[in-house]
């Protein structure tokens, strides 16, 4: 009992610093996850079985960790340590790609394409935010997509924060639609040994009919805001090449990023685990940038990998001490045995709670929760992991702090000028989110029950 109410309290403060962002919040999950190990591994439960198996250092060191032929790789509970590689060498290959200008290479020949012309441009980024968010992280597409649109905006002389709002929003939902596309996703792909290809087949469909929607939604929304901009004349504008700055590293990362997406969408086959994937991406990134190796390294990420360490921790102190399974049987129990009420609750309680909190920490939790749940109740495993997936990822939309891409995004504004109220975001973000909610739960009901 003790060790129960110390890592249910541990937890809670964690949420809570979070939530009001009082630290950087690696700094929050790493002292809540050495708490955990000293008060409720410790003190609580006295068991260093407990300490061992959260941290989980050993499956590192076995075959089945980067290579998982035969089988489907799976996580055991504490540290996920492939989640963990796999974004590192991510991060690696993203940075890789933004040092030549790829990114804002895109951005301006696409920009080009459709001759500058206002409302296309608008379609066309939303399109390509869904679609890059699919493969590279969020967090860094909106960083980039939303200074471009800043820049395109002085440029063309109209007011970016209709286009950034929707290509955050489209950001979260392509990132639903596969396994590398949210850190929710990583975590549950990795934790149930789904791979790229089963994601795009389930959540990718739900994405693919949502993403319909959401741009006539938008659409519709900001049309007479955009029709407002300004003829100017385009003729001295930068052309796309003028944003690459290093030509035969561009066709290096180029060739990179194409590879990881080839190798993830074949891991199922090859057998090779989301960690060597990872792994081999950022070694191969490194080689071939040999001489900017300190820059790449020192733009990863460290904050978030951290964040994530200690937040598994944290969570496994909840698993180890049979909280979660107590969570797990309350919802078996007030769903009543109700199939389609117990997927209406993990989908909408998981996109509420995601709205305000953290998507990340949300599905850790939960991850274990729904695992419970199919062993006990008999309900479809994959049936629950996809309304949970697409519930974190989604629901992060609906506020500005729902998401890290929301917080870069509405960020990246402010600095330019533009700041976003929460009355503004929420006005245009909730409809959106009901929407491609109730589109969700449908096509889980219509599909899978």
């Amino acid at each position: 009992m003790l060790a129960q109410i110390l890592a249910v309290s541990i937890f809670v403060v964690m949420f809570m610093l979070i939530i009001f962002e009082i630290f950087e919040r690696h700094y929050i999950t790493l002292v809540c996850g050495a708490l955990t190990l000293l008060l409720v591994f410790g003190l609580g439960m006295k068991s260093m079985t407990a300490v061992i198996d959260t941290l989980n250092f050993k499956s590192i060191f076995t075959l089945d960790f980067w290579y998982a032929a035969g089988h489907a790789e799976e996580s055991s509970s504490g540290i996920n340590w492939a989640t963990i590689i796999f974004i590192a060498g991510m991060m690696v290959m993203v940075e890789g790609m933004a040092r030549v200008g790829f990114f804002r290479w895109l951005c301006m020949l696409l920009a080009k394409a459709v001759k500058y012309q206002i409302l296309p441009i608008f379609i066309t980024f939303m399109l390509m935010s869904g679609v890059l968010a699919m493969f590279i992280d969020s967090i860094t597409v909106i960083l980039f997509l939303a200074a471009v649109t800043v820049e395109l905006s002085q440029l063309l002389k109209f007011n970016p924060l209709p286009m950034i709002l929707s290509e955050i929003f489209c950001a979260n939902l392509g990132g639903s639609a596969t396994m590398c596309g949210d850190p929710p996703n990583i975590i549950i792909g990795t934790s149930f040994g789904y791979s790229f290809t089963d994601f795009i087949c389930n959540t990718g469909a739900i994405a693919g009919i949502s993403m319909i929607f959401t741009l006539v939604f938008f659409y519709f929304s900001f049309r007479k805001d955009l029709a407002t901009a300004e003829t100017v004349d385009t003729s001295d504008f930068p052309t796309p090449e003028s944003a690459i700055t290093d030509k035969k590293g561009f066709i290096v990362s180029t060739i990179i990023f194409l590879t990881a997406i080839v190798l993830l969408v074949t891991h199922a086959t090859t057998g090779l685990t989301v960690a060597t994937i990872g792994t081999f991406i950022a070694i191969i990134t490194l080689v071939t940038s040999a001489k900017y190796i300190p820059e790449l390294m020192s733009k990863v990420d460290y904050k978030t990998l951290l964040f994530f360490i200690g937040l598994f921790i944290v969570v496994g102190g909840l698993e180890q001490t049979g909280i979660l399974e107590i969570v797990a049987g309350f919802i078996g129990k007030i769903s009543g045995g109700n199939v389609y009420l117990m997927i209406a609750i993990i989908i909408w309680v998981s996109a509420i709670a995601s709205a305000f909190v953290d998507n990340i920490p949300f599905a850790a939790t939960m991850i274990p929760v729904v695992q419970s749940l199919a062993a006990t109740t008999g309900v479809s495993l994959p049936t629950m992991t996809w309304a949970l997936a697409m519930g974190t990822d989604i629901g992060g939309s609906a506020t500005p702090i729902g998401a890290s891409a929301n917080v870069v995004g509405t960020s990246v504004a402010a600095k330019a000028g533009y700041p976003v109220s929460w009355g503004l975001y929420c006005k245009k973000a909730v409809p959106a989110t009901i929407i491609v909610m109730a589109i969700s739960t449908i096509s889980i009901f219509i599909r899978y029950l």
